[in-house]
């Protein structure tokens, strides 16, 4: 009996398994295959509906189009004539210039001047501004008294910022109430301004007009001043007014300027 019963189960997972195998078969039998819904499948270029070339070829066939290129012709057109240069110049009038080109058209330049600033024929004497309101008159001061300075001769620095009467002075000697700065007089006659320093610095020229004066000690500084070349009023502590004890009021110092103060001893005497 148990045998019997064996026999059946074994045929009934025979079947089992027979059923599922022809399964299988029919779902992936070509002559049963399994439909399902198409779907449309859109390759390069695009289908009609939306194509969307045709908009821009009539865009660049339109009068639309063509007023954009003509515009854009002008534009190159208009950047290439900017570009290039004008045969047509104006002409200005030139202003003369002084050569440099031989040693007697430069010593000659500055004697043809005139201007003679007497009781400085030992040193070199440089009328500048230590402000910094104008950059350009700035950097121009600066960059005439370093090349002075790296001669080491004896060099008079008059700060107009520091006393206007330098202003004036300067405005006497050249005759002219516009002056510009810095200027330079080197053994009592009149040389220019930064660009002449700078041109005669490059040339070697500056050396030769420098010769002959007397010399600083290398790393001198004034012990009065700090090469500042002022020094507060002694007589009115820099205050500009004193006490006048005869009138019995306040009164202008007469020994210093509108600062309050006054020339180093030590240095600018």
């Amino acid at each position: 009996m148990d045998r019997f019963r064996d026999d059946e189960q074994r045929r009934e997972i025979n079947k089992a398994k027979q059923s599922v195998l022809n399964r299988s078969m029919t779902v992936h039998n070509a002559a049963n295959p399994i439909e399902f819904p198409e779907k449309p499948v859109y390759f390069y270029p695009s289908p009609p509906s939306i194509e969307r070339n045709g908009s821009v070829k009539k865009l660049h066939t339109s009068s639309l189009g063509n007023s954009f290129k003509g515009t854009v012709k002008k534009l190159c057109s208009l950047f290439e004539s900017r570009s290039k240069p004008s045969n047509l110049q104006p002409h200005s009038p030139t202003k003369p210039t002084k050569s440099f080109n031989s040693e007697n058209s430069r010593v000659s330049s500055f004697s043809e001047l005139g201007i003679k600033f007497p009781g400085t024929e030992d040193c070199v004497v440089i009328y500048f501004t230590s402000l910094r309101g104008i950059r350009r008159t700035f950097e121009d001061c600066y960059t005439a008294r370093m090349i002075l300075k790296s001669f080491r001769v004896k060099i008079d620095e008059r700060d107009i910022s520091m006393d206007s009467a330098y202003k004036k002075e300067l405005q006497n000697v050249l005759g002219e109430k516009n002056v510009t700065l810095p200027q330079v007089f080197i053994k009592g006659k009149y040389i220019g301004g930064a660009e002449v320093i700078k041109q005669l610095n490059e040339v070697g020229e500056l050396a030769k007009l420098l010769r002959g004066l007397p010399l600083r000690p290398l790393g001198y500084t004034c012990e009065g001043c700090g090469d500042m070349r002022f020094l507060p009023c002694s007589n009115c502590d820099g205050s500009k007014k004193y006490f006048d004890e005869d009138e019995g009021q306040l009164r202008r110092c007469p020994e210093c300027n509108e600062n309050g103060l006054v020339r180093c001893p030590l240095c600018c005497s």
